[in-house]
Parts: C-alpha cells; structure tokens; sequence
C-alpha cells in the first residue's frame, strides 16, 4: 500500500492559540464546546472536528464567529478524520488543556500552542491521518541565568506564580 506525505501550515489568529487533536465521535463538537465555556466562561473560540464516516463533513462550533469559520475552514484543509481544532483567544491553552483531555471522545493531542505548526499528514486512497506536528522552531541555544530568571518574572506576570 502507498502513501503521501504533505505539510499543512497552521498558525493560530493574532492573540489566539490553538489546539490540535483526535477524537472519535460526533459528539465530540458538542461536548469540546462544553468543556470549553465551563471552564473559562470569557473564553472566545471556535472549532471544528473532521467526521470519518457516514457524511464525512467538518463540523463546527463555537461562541465566536470568525474563530468558528476559520476554524472549519482549516480543519477542511487539514482533512484528516477524526481530528479537532480549537482557536481559542482570552484564555491559554493550560486553562482547558485537562478538560479536552477529560472529553469521552478525545484519544490524543497533538500540540496546544501559540507558534506557527506544520502538520504531517499520511494521505492513502482511503484518506488521510496526521503523523504528527512541527510545533515552532528548533532551539537556539541552553538558557542562561539571565533566560532563566526572564522565564521566572514572565510566569509571575501571568499570574501562574506568586
């Protein structure tokens, strides 16, 4: 059996970050979007889960209109079954990130981020599966005293440690 491997590119809105993963059932839109607004009601997103079987559509869903549209229009293009995409804006990713996880539906995540992604995608006459993310880019260097301490004062500034 052959296959193809392409890259799709995708990068999260400005002020966004996104989320990437598998899941397994219709449901799974629904479901996304509860876990979502009962864990940080101020969130504003939109996603889209990639259907595997029976009308194989992109389905979408969402409280904000131009992160829902995005999103189905990216999920169309990445077109791999079962997959799921989240942009989400005024929240972070590890403000959800156990609730996704804790979904029924969700097998995987393949990255949660606000960098540019690269998504290797398998493409075989049945269809197409993602083999993984490019998720940024390599590191430069080992971080100094000075990064570490830059690293320190940005995690307080957040608010993620006092």
């Amino acid at each position: 059996m052959e296959f193809e491997t392409k890259i799709v590119k995708l990068e999260a809105p400005e002020d966004c970050n996104l989320i990437l993963g598998q899941s397994h059932f219709i449901k799974t839109v629904e479901d996304l979007h509860e876990a979502i607004i009962n864990t940080v009601p101020g969130a504003e997103f939109g996603l889209a889960f990639s259907e595997a079987s029976g009308h194989c559509l992109v389905r979408k869903s969402g409280n904000d209109e131009f992160l829902t549209e995005i999103a189905g229009e990216k999920m169309f293009e990445i077109g791999c079954g079962h997959a799921f995409l989240i942009f989400i804006k005024n929240a972070f990713p590890i403000n959800i990130i156990q609730r996704i996880i804790n979904v029924p539906e969700v097998v995987n995540l393949y990255c949660a981020t606000a960098n540019p992604v690269q998504i290797i995608i398998a493409e075989t006459e049945q269809g197409r599966g993602i083999l993984g993310v490019i998720d940024g880019f390599k590191p430069e260097r080992i971080e100094s005293a000075d990064d570490a301490e830059y690293r320190r004062k940005m995690l307080r500034d957040f608010g993620y440690k006092f």
